[in-house]
């Protein structure tokens, strides 16, 4: 029986435990390209314990996911994640037992030929001593869900990057076997593994995960605004706008205003935005 939207909004999942380990965060930082250049000392700490160990922000997107509204009668074939804000309370630990309390927060109807927008919020906390951690809002666009009701609004407008050249430009190459290293991470949708799949579903090859899109782009504000210091990253979102096929290079354009640093990547090879309405906000320098 189809969901309504009664029920969505009713859903909720409280003090949900979640654990990461240090091989997990390694794991995460080699699956979007950290460690690319085995004796760049400055992206080693986060794929080699020698060094005090450092995470890589976006990474708590993965370290507690939920399937909130996967088993509810939604029709999931026709999902997709639209937008991810995150919002870090302190820097990510290398390891840590979490709990979560995951909940949907509205949803927006389309109409029945266009679907509906799911809003989602998780708070993560540290399971030791219970302190905040970080909170992730998710959009999921369910196009195959219109007319179960809720608000007719749309839901608040992205972020608009600004209207004049880069400040930077950083131009990444992705791996093609990098969607089959991410999913390890987590995400094993078979549209990032199957080529058969992958086509009926009217794409040439697998896709990239947005969230590895995501991450990357977080790499490049990383180096080339924060000079690794992953603690400056206090916020970190962005709108999904079309997939990566892996093996293409992502070239991310950065604005840098005072604390507010704006994205958006583009592939070069197809001239498509595939990730836009960036915006991070930078934490002060711990010390200063």
């Amino acid at each position: 029986m189809p969901a309504t939207y009664e029920q969505l909004m009713a859903l909720r999942a409280n003090d949900v435990p979640h654990a990461y380990t240090e091989r997990d965060s390694q794991l995460y930082a080699l699956a979007i390209g950290m460690g690319r250049d085995p004796l760049d000392r400055a992206e080693l700490p986060f794929v080699f314990e020698k060094f005090p160990l450092r995470t890589v922000p976006t990474q708590a997107v993965t370290v507690a996911r939920q399937r909130l509204i996967w088993d509810v009668g939604l029709d999931v074939g026709k999902f997709l994640h639209g937008e991810q804000i995150l919002t870090l309370h302190r820097p990510l630990p290398p390891a840590a037992s979490l709990l979560a309390d995951h909940r949907v927060t509205q949803v927006y109807d389309r109409g029945v030929e266009k679907g509906s927008i799911i809003e989602l919020e998780s708070a993560l906390r540290l399971a030791d001593g219970g302190a905040p951690l970080c909170h992730i809002y998710s959009l999921i666009f369910a196009r195959g869900d219109g007319g179960i009701g809720g608000v007719t609004t749309r839901p608040p407008a992205p972020h608009a990057v600004p209207d004049r050249a880069p400040d930077l430009v950083r131009v990444a190459e992705t791996r093609t076997d990098q969607a089959l290293l991410y999913r390890l991470t987590g995400d094993r949708n078979l549209i990032h593994a199957d080529p058969d799949l992958a086509r009926s579903l009217g794409f040439r090859a697998p896709i990239l995960h947005g969230s590895c899109t995501y991450a990357i782009a977080c790499r490049e504000v990383l180096a080339g605004v924060c000079d690794y210091d992953d603690a400056r990253i206090g916020s970190f979102g962005a709108r999904f706008t079309a997939v990566v096929y892996p093996g293409e290079h992502i070239e991310t354009q950065l604005w840098v205003d005072g604390d507010v640093v704006s994205f958006r990547c583009r592939v070069p090879e197809r001239d498509v935005f595939v990730l836009n309405h960036g915006k991070c906000v930078l934490a002060a320098r711990q010390g200063a």
